[in-house]
């Protein structure tokens, strides 16, 4: 697949993935929003609780799902960019939660959407 196919799948990822979170009663409140440490998909907000979400997007499951290009390593980036939100927009939710969703876009028929709350 080619740079700019995996592009064009990733940002049609983060649409679907903000669409589904929307149905789901969250506020998208950035999206790719990038600092030195690396970039957030989304954040969002579930009430009181601040939402950072990784959005994983793939057009089959042949090599892995997408919840498996989620690493401890991942995860740790993900706290530290959660940090670095925060510190960057000066706020302060009563809690933070980091979610990853999964999008997987089959040839033929919709997207399936996936998501894991609370990942790390």
């Amino acid at each position: 697949m080619t740079y700019a196919r995996n592009q064009a799948l990733g940002a049609y990822g983060e649409r679907i993935a903000a669409d589904h979170l929307v149905a789901s009663g969250l506020v998208i409140l950035d999206r790719n929003w990038t600092c030195r440490f690396g970039e957030i998909d989304l954040v969002a907000r579930d009430g009181t609780t601040l939402v950072i979400v990784e959005v994983k997007t793939r057009s089959s499951t042949r090599y892995g799902g997408p919840f498996e290009a989620v690493t401890t390593h991942k995860a740790t980036r993900l706290r530290r960019l959660a940090t670095a939100w925060l510190e960057a927009h000066d706020v302060h939710p009563s809690a933070v939660r980091i979610d990853v969703v999964s999008v997987v876009v089959p040839r033929t028929g919709p997207a399936e959407v996936d998501r894991i709350r609370g990942v790390a």
